[in-house]
Order: structure tokens, then sequence, then C-alpha cells
């Protein structure tokens, strides 16, 4: 199973309907990760006046610098690349989406800048360059030390709670953004058409539906209208 399967299949288990209505900041066009995370936006609705007004007060000041932006947006992507179903989280808005929700739960900020701090080092260490400037191959060797915490050295502690945590915001920026809700095939509440039980299913039970019912009730052409009764 691939990143982008296991992640939904985490998705689908865990986000409840509220929260894919009402998660902040993801849009669904391409970010510009070198701006800060400061452009993202929110939606204007089911927020209250006092809601509105925090989220423009969040936005108004990036908390990440535009170099650990785009590290963000680097990582976002190998976690969640685009393939031939959807976007990649960038086309998602996860990094404006991180940049917003680590000034809405401050309790984020240190590990997640703790974190972007602890790749540059340790690729520094490896390639004698920050994590951003490495090339894929060697930005991809890091993460597969990290990514596996049951098979991660003990010494890749850190970033194992890393990139956990930027998995996990990963996954709920993108599985909350219009992009993601689509590739779960997400429909939430839409009108269907019902035409009965199945003949097999009465035919089991030594049932029809008589004429009458029929032509009242499973008349899909009728669906809209009142239904009167003798």
């Amino acid at each position: 199973m691939d990143r982008r399967k296991s992640l939904k299949a985490l998705a689908l288990g865990t986000l409840s309907v509220s929260a894919l209505l009402t998660a902040p900041g993801c849009d669904n066009k391409k970010t510009d990760a070198g701006k800060g995370g400061d452009k993202a936006k929110t939606p204007g609705y089911g927020r209250t006046e006092d809601e509105k007004v925090r989220d423009e007060q969040l936005n108004a000041a990036p908390y990440f610098t535009d170099a650990e932006m785009k590290t963000i947006a680097i990582l976002a992507d190998i976690i969640i690349p685009a393939d031939e179903h959807s976007g990649s989280a960038t086309d998602a808005g996860v990094p404006e989406f991180i940049g917003f929700i680590v000034k809405d739960k401050p309790e984020l900020q240190l590990p997640m800048r703790g974190g972007l701090r602890w790749l540059d080092v340790q690729s520094a260490k490896r390639v004698n360059k920050s994590f951003s400037e490495s090339t894929p191959e060697e930005r991809l060797a890091i993460v597969d030390d990290i990514a596996y915490p049951e098979k991660a050295k003990p010494e890749m502690s850190q970033g194992v709670a890393f990139f956990n945590l930027m998995r996990n915001l990963t996954a709920t920026g993108f599985f909350t953004s219009k992009i993601g809700i689509k590739d779960l095939g997400y429909v939430g509440n839409t009108p269907n058409e019902w035409d009965g039980v199945p003949d097999d299913v009465l035919q089991q039970y030594g049932l029809s539906y008589d004429e009458k019912t029929l032509a009242e009730c499973l008349k899909i052409e009728d669906r809209t209208k009142i239904m009167t009764w003798d």
C-alpha cells in the first residue's frame, strides 16, 4: 500500500463529518511556499463574527519563515504527492493550512520549528546542505529513516516524532480540502433514489410488490411529488 492509500484509509477511519466541513485554511489552488503562509483562506460560511475576527488576526502575521515554509511544502508533497487521481498536498493548500493551524494551536509551534531545524541539521551532517537545498534522493534518504517508527533507529527518535506530527497535519490538511474530499469520494448528505427492495431479496422471502405499490411508490419520476393516499 502506498503512502496516499495508507493516509486515505486513516482519514476515512478517523475524520468526522464536522472536521470535514469546518477545517480552516485549505484551498484548492497551488500554494506559494515563499509567502510564509499568510495567504491562507478561511471559509466565510459557518463562522461567527468573533471567529472571523480571530481568523483574520491569525492570518495577519506568519509564524514560519519563508525558508521553513519551503521545507514544509517539500515535506508535504513527499507525504502526499500528486498522482493520476488528484493533486499533491501543496495543490490542496496544505502548507497554508499548517501555517494557520500552528497559530491556532500554539502548542504545535515548538515541535514543528524544532523538527524543521532537526531536518536541516541532519541534512547538513549528511550532505552539507539544508534539507530544501538537497536533492530529492537525499531528502528521501532522511525521510525513510524517520517515516517508519517501528524500523527507526533510537537516535532518530526526535525526527520520528516530528515526522509523525507532520504526517498527521498533512493528512488532516489534505483530506479536509476540496481536492482531498473529492479524492476520498465523500459526497455528504446527497439525495438518492430508492427503487425498492432488490428482487433477489424479495424472492428469498417469497415476497413481491403488488401492482398498486409499484405504480404509486416506486416511480422515480414522481419522487418530488407529495404522496396522496386513498
